[in-house]
Protein backbone atom coordinates (compact mmCIF):
# COMPACT_ATOMS: atom_id res chain seq x y z
CA UNK A 1 0.00 0.00 0.00
CA UNK A 2 2.90 2.82 0.47
CA UNK A 3 4.52 1.85 -2.09
CA UNK A 4 0.52 2.72 -4.55
CA UNK A 5 0.80 6.00 -3.70
CA UNK A 6 4.19 6.91 -5.46
CA UNK A 7 3.45 4.65 -8.29
CA UNK A 8 0.20 6.66 -8.72
CA UNK A 9 1.75 9.52 -9.10
CA UNK A 10 4.76 8.20 -11.43
CA UNK A 11 1.93 7.61 -13.65
CA UNK A 12 -0.29 10.96 -13.64
CA UNK A 13 3.22 12.82 -13.91
CA UNK A 14 4.34 10.33 -17.15
CA UNK A 15 0.55 10.74 -18.26
CA UNK A 16 0.97 14.64 -17.91
CA UNK A 17 4.10 14.93 -19.65
CA UNK A 18 2.79 12.85 -23.20
CA UNK A 19 2.56 14.93 -25.75
CA UNK A 20 0.94 13.70 -28.92
CA UNK A 21 1.74 14.95 -32.82
CA UNK A 22 -0.42 14.22 -35.57
CA UNK A 23 0.76 12.77 -38.82
CA UNK A 24 -0.24 16.01 -40.29
CA UNK A 25 1.80 17.83 -37.61
CA UNK A 26 5.21 18.39 -36.47
CA UNK A 27 6.20 19.46 -32.68
CA UNK A 28 8.93 22.47 -31.97
CA UNK A 29 10.08 21.74 -28.98
CA UNK A 30 11.86 24.38 -26.79
CA UNK A 31 14.39 23.92 -24.13
CA UNK A 32 14.36 26.42 -21.65
CA UNK A 33 13.56 29.29 -24.12
CA UNK A 34 16.01 27.70 -26.74
CA UNK A 35 15.09 25.39 -30.03
CA UNK A 36 16.07 21.75 -29.20
CA UNK A 37 14.18 19.25 -31.29
CA UNK A 38 11.59 18.82 -34.08
CA UNK A 39 9.34 16.04 -33.56
CA UNK A 40 7.39 13.87 -36.08
CA UNK A 41 4.34 12.32 -35.67
CA UNK A 42 3.85 9.83 -32.21
CA UNK A 43 3.71 10.49 -28.95
CA UNK A 44 6.62 12.36 -26.83
CA UNK A 45 7.71 13.00 -23.60
CA UNK A 46 7.84 16.69 -22.58
CA UNK A 47 9.64 18.22 -19.76
CA UNK A 48 7.10 20.48 -17.81
CA UNK A 49 8.22 24.19 -16.90
CA UNK A 50 11.64 23.64 -18.82
CA UNK A 51 9.96 22.41 -22.02
CA UNK A 52 7.71 24.20 -24.51
CA UNK A 53 6.02 22.51 -27.32
CA UNK A 54 4.56 24.21 -30.75
CA UNK A 55 2.68 22.61 -33.21
CA UNK A 56 2.78 23.25 -37.25
CA UNK A 57 0.58 21.83 -39.29
CA UNK A 58 2.26 21.16 -42.51
CA UNK A 59 -1.02 20.47 -44.90
CA UNK A 60 -1.31 22.68 -48.22
CA UNK A 61 -3.27 25.68 -47.04
CA UNK A 62 -4.99 28.02 -49.40
CA UNK A 63 -5.45 31.87 -48.19
CA UNK A 64 -8.08 33.77 -50.33
CA UNK A 65 -6.11 37.13 -51.13
CA UNK A 66 -8.70 39.68 -50.80
CA UNK A 67 -9.57 42.20 -53.15
CA UNK A 68 -6.59 44.68 -54.66
CA UNK A 69 -6.87 47.80 -56.34
CA UNK A 70 -4.32 48.21 -58.44
CA UNK A 71 -2.99 50.25 -61.74
CA UNK A 72 -1.49 48.83 -64.93
CA UNK A 73 1.41 50.00 -66.61
CA UNK A 74 -1.17 51.85 -69.13
CA UNK A 75 -2.64 53.37 -65.95
CA UNK A 76 -5.98 51.74 -65.55
CA UNK A 77 -7.38 50.87 -61.88
CA UNK A 78 -8.13 47.96 -61.73
CA UNK A 79 -9.71 45.67 -59.06
CA UNK A 80 -8.04 42.28 -58.44
CA UNK A 81 -8.32 39.02 -55.85
CA UNK A 82 -6.65 35.63 -56.05
CA UNK A 83 -6.08 32.52 -53.85
CA UNK A 84 -2.22 31.18 -53.24
CA UNK A 85 -1.49 27.08 -51.82
CA UNK A 86 1.10 27.03 -49.92
CA UNK A 87 2.92 24.46 -47.27
CA UNK A 88 5.19 24.54 -44.49
CA UNK A 89 8.03 22.47 -45.56
CA UNK A 90 10.30 23.18 -42.46
CA UNK A 91 8.72 23.40 -39.49
CA UNK A 92 11.35 25.24 -37.33
CA UNK A 93 11.54 28.18 -40.03
CA UNK A 94 8.25 28.70 -39.60
CA UNK A 95 8.31 29.19 -35.91
CA UNK A 96 11.56 31.05 -35.18
CA UNK A 97 11.49 33.05 -38.68
CA UNK A 98 8.54 34.57 -38.74
CA UNK A 99 5.77 35.23 -36.02
CA UNK A 100 3.05 34.58 -38.20
CA UNK A 101 3.60 32.44 -41.25
CA UNK A 102 0.19 32.27 -42.67
CA UNK A 103 -0.35 36.16 -42.23
CA UNK A 104 2.81 36.83 -43.25
CA UNK A 105 2.14 35.04 -46.76
CA UNK A 106 -1.00 36.66 -47.26
CA UNK A 107 0.34 39.92 -46.68
CA UNK A 108 3.21 39.08 -48.79
CA UNK A 109 0.89 37.96 -51.93
CA UNK A 110 -1.32 41.16 -51.70
CA UNK A 111 1.67 43.16 -52.05
CA UNK A 112 3.63 41.52 -54.76
CA UNK A 113 0.07 40.46 -56.62
CA UNK A 114 -0.12 44.61 -57.12
CA UNK A 115 3.92 45.47 -57.86
CA UNK A 116 3.30 42.70 -60.65
CA UNK A 117 0.06 43.70 -62.23
CA UNK A 118 1.73 47.50 -62.50
CA UNK A 119 4.48 45.83 -64.40
CA UNK A 120 1.89 45.23 -67.16
CA UNK A 121 -0.58 46.81 -69.38
CA UNK A 122 -4.33 45.41 -69.05
CA UNK A 123 -4.28 44.00 -72.46
CA UNK A 124 -1.27 42.02 -71.38
CA UNK A 125 -2.59 41.31 -67.98
CA UNK A 126 -6.35 40.07 -69.61
CA UNK A 127 -4.59 37.83 -72.31
CA UNK A 128 -2.20 36.05 -69.98
CA UNK A 129 -3.39 35.98 -66.66
CA UNK A 130 -2.02 32.00 -66.17
CA UNK A 131 1.61 33.78 -66.85
CA UNK A 132 1.26 36.66 -64.69
CA UNK A 133 0.20 34.48 -61.71
CA UNK A 134 2.74 32.34 -62.33
CA UNK A 135 5.07 35.50 -61.86
CA UNK A 136 3.42 36.39 -58.55
CA UNK A 137 3.80 32.52 -57.46
CA UNK A 138 8.11 32.87 -57.77
CA UNK A 139 8.10 36.36 -56.31
CA UNK A 140 6.19 34.99 -53.19
CA UNK A 141 7.72 31.90 -53.47
CA UNK A 142 11.42 33.30 -53.21
CA UNK A 143 10.90 35.61 -49.99
CA UNK A 144 8.57 33.24 -48.03
CA UNK A 145 11.42 30.29 -48.70
CA UNK A 146 13.14 31.94 -45.93
CA UNK A 147 10.22 31.02 -43.80
CA UNK A 148 10.02 27.35 -44.24
CA UNK A 149 7.44 27.96 -46.36
CA UNK A 150 6.77 26.58 -50.41
CA UNK A 151 4.17 28.34 -53.01
CA UNK A 152 2.77 25.47 -54.58
CA UNK A 153 0.51 27.99 -57.36
CA UNK A 154 -0.83 30.81 -57.08
CA UNK A 155 -4.13 31.93 -59.56
CA UNK A 156 -5.88 35.45 -59.74
CA UNK A 157 -9.71 35.12 -59.71
CA UNK A 158 -10.97 37.64 -61.07
CA UNK A 159 -10.17 41.03 -62.62
CA UNK A 160 -12.83 43.84 -62.62
CA UNK A 161 -12.75 46.66 -64.46
CA UNK A 162 -14.28 49.87 -64.17
CA UNK A 163 -17.69 50.15 -65.71
CA UNK A 164 -16.93 53.43 -68.27
CA UNK A 165 -14.12 50.82 -69.47
CA UNK A 166 -16.27 48.17 -70.21
CA UNK A 167 -18.57 50.20 -71.97
CA UNK A 168 -16.01 51.42 -73.75
CA UNK A 169 -14.82 48.08 -74.27
CA UNK A 170 -17.89 46.84 -75.88
CA UNK A 171 -18.13 49.73 -78.15
CA UNK A 172 -14.78 48.79 -79.42
CA UNK A 173 -15.71 44.98 -79.89
CA UNK A 174 -19.13 46.13 -81.84
CA UNK A 175 -17.08 48.33 -84.19
CA UNK A 176 -14.42 45.60 -84.81
CA UNK A 177 -17.73 43.12 -85.98
CA UNK A 178 -19.33 46.09 -88.23
CA UNK A 179 -15.63 46.49 -89.98
CA UNK A 180 -15.61 42.57 -90.27
CA UNK A 181 -18.73 42.52 -91.53
CA UNK A 182 -18.14 45.29 -94.17
CA UNK A 183 -15.36 43.73 -95.45
CA UNK A 184 -16.85 40.67 -95.75
CA UNK A 185 -19.49 42.56 -97.76
CA UNK A 186 -17.30 44.02 -99.88
CA UNK A 187 -15.56 40.98 -100.95
CA UNK A 188 -18.42 39.38 -101.86
CA UNK A 189 -19.60 41.97 -104.09
CA UNK A 190 -16.38 41.91 -105.76
CA UNK A 191 -16.43 38.25 -106.28
CA UNK A 192 -19.97 39.01 -107.74
CA UNK A 193 -18.69 41.66 -109.71
CA UNK A 194 -15.78 39.28 -111.47
CA UNK A 195 -17.99 36.94 -111.78
CA UNK A 196 -20.16 39.03 -114.18
CA UNK A 197 -17.41 40.34 -115.99
CA UNK A 198 -16.17 36.96 -116.85
CA UNK A 199 -19.75 35.69 -118.27
CA UNK A 200 -20.46 39.23 -120.16
CA UNK A 201 -16.46 38.59 -121.63
CA UNK A 202 -17.92 34.96 -122.35
CA UNK A 203 -21.06 35.29 -124.18
CA UNK A 204 -19.13 38.53 -125.86
CA UNK A 205 -17.15 36.14 -127.75
CA UNK A 206 -18.83 32.95 -128.46
CA UNK A 207 -21.91 33.97 -131.18
CA UNK A 208 -25.33 33.74 -130.26
CA UNK A 209 -24.64 33.09 -126.62
CA UNK A 210 -26.02 36.59 -125.85
CA UNK A 211 -29.55 35.68 -127.62
CA UNK A 212 -29.72 32.27 -125.90
CA UNK A 213 -29.01 33.69 -122.31
CA UNK A 214 -31.58 36.39 -123.50
CA UNK A 215 -34.42 33.15 -124.51
CA UNK A 216 -33.49 31.69 -121.01
CA UNK A 217 -34.12 34.69 -118.92
CA UNK A 218 -37.42 34.99 -120.85
CA UNK A 219 -38.14 31.84 -120.69
CA UNK A 220 -37.77 32.15 -116.72
CA UNK A 221 -39.67 35.51 -116.33
CA UNK A 222 -43.24 32.89 -118.20
CA UNK A 223 -43.23 30.35 -115.67
CA UNK A 224 -45.09 32.64 -113.62
CA UNK A 225 -48.25 34.12 -114.66
CA UNK A 226 -48.07 37.28 -112.38
CA UNK A 227 -44.85 38.11 -113.68
CA UNK A 228 -45.71 41.39 -115.99
CA UNK A 229 -42.98 41.56 -118.91
CA UNK A 230 -41.52 44.95 -120.45
CA UNK A 231 -39.87 43.81 -123.85
CA UNK A 232 -36.97 46.48 -125.24
CA UNK A 233 -36.63 45.96 -128.78
CA UNK A 234 -33.33 47.27 -130.40
CA UNK A 235 -33.60 49.93 -132.65
CA UNK A 236 -32.29 48.28 -135.34
CA UNK A 237 -34.92 45.93 -135.76
CA UNK A 238 -37.47 48.93 -135.59
CA UNK A 239 -35.93 50.25 -138.20
CA UNK A 240 -36.13 47.16 -139.83
CA UNK A 241 -39.92 46.78 -139.10
CA UNK A 242 -40.49 50.60 -140.95
CA UNK A 243 -38.40 49.72 -143.83
CA UNK A 244 -40.55 46.62 -144.46
CA UNK A 245 -43.79 49.16 -144.23
CA UNK A 246 -42.23 51.19 -146.55
CA UNK A 247 -42.21 49.13 -149.23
Amino acid sequence: MPLLVPAILVIVLIVAMIRQVDQYERGIVFTMGKYARTWGPGWHLLIPIFQRLVKVDVRIKAVDVPDQEAITKDNIPVRINAVIYFKVNNAEKAVIEVEDFFNAVSQLAQTTMRNAVGEVALNELLANKQQVSENIKKAVDATSETWGVDVHSMELKDIVLPETLKRTIAKVAEAEREKQAVIINSEGEVGAAANMAKAAEMLAKVPGALHLRTLQSINDLSSDQSNTTVWMVPIEALKALEGLAKK
